[in-house]
């Protein structure tokens, strides 16, 4: 199959650089729906959904590719040389962030710049690090996605998303998790939140940019800082948004530093 197909490509906008969105666990491109537009006047913005998820091809999921990141960012690579994009800006939510940092790798010249939303390079505490999970709470975790994967979404999306005030935001996270496979939805469970990509961090060549939310149960403000300092040309900004999905519940303050940070 087609890889812009497989993985439901859309472009939009027009401009000599292209934006590419990516998006998390659960989820897919219609994330990025408050966000990309902004962009279309001056980038040509590609959207598109990890496979498993939205609109993508189901039968090329692989069990085996997709058993650890790389498998996503060797699709991510794919789509690439695909569109022949040189000197692209990458925005990577959540786990996509570490996809984009090994996309990066894979690819030198891909991508001139990485905005990480949310980014975690390890969930689970490890001596010396803080990744905001210990090993057996990752298991429990695990554990109650795979037996019931309903109501494990429908607890912690809105706990994910933050913005009690703001329940329809929580709604719509519990829906998308609730669409997604739950045999892919677990298997890619396990693939995020053990996976450990602080090895790679000191080694990304493009300008990266860190977006960081306040009260984030997934990726904390310690955990933001710590891939700021391993990322050698990295800037950092804590937006005045609480919760894991900025792109949701503050997509202008994510727009406004996307925006100041590719200006320069």
């Amino acid at each position: 199959m087609n890889v812009l197909q497989r993985n439901n490509v859309i472009l939009g906008g027009s401009g000599n650089q292209s934006m590419v969105f990516s998006h998390g666990f659960g989820c897919d491109q219609n994330m990025w729906r408050l966000v990309s537009p902004a962009f279309e006047s001056t980038f040509t913005t590609v959207l598109f959904d990890h496979v498993g998820a939205g609109k993508s091809d189901l039968g090329a999921y692989d069990p085996e590719k997709y058993s650890n990141l790389s498998g996503y960012a060797d699709d991510l690579v794919e789509i690439g040389q695909a569109l022949d994009l040189k000197d692209a800006v990458f925005v990577g939510h959540s786990v996509s962030a570490m996809i984009g940092v090994l996309a990066s790798l894979k690819a030198p010249g891909m991508f001139e710049n990485l905005v990480l939303v949310g980014p975690s390079p390890r969930y689970i505490d490890d001596e010396g690090y803080y990744g905001g999970f210990k090993s057996g709470d990752i298991e429990e975790l695990l554990v109650s996605l795979a037996d019931n994967h309903m109501g494990w979404s429908a607890a912690m999306a809105p706990a994910i998303m933050g913005n009690p005030e703001r329940p329809e935001l929580g709604q719509e996270l519990t829906d998308s998790f609730c669409r997604t496979d739950p045999e892919i939805a677990k298997q890619f469970a396990k693939v995020t939140f053990t996976s450990d990509n602080r090895a790679e961090l000191p080694l990304v060549t493009a300008r990266t940019l860190v977006l960081q939310c306040k009260d984030d149960i997934i990726a904390s403000e310690v955990v933001g800082e710590y891939v700021r300092e391993a990322i050698p040309n990295c800037s950092y900004k804590l937006l005045d948004a609480s919760g894991h999905c900025p792109n949701l519940s503050a997509p202008a303050e994510v727009v406004a530093a996307i925006r100041e940070f590719v200006r320069h």
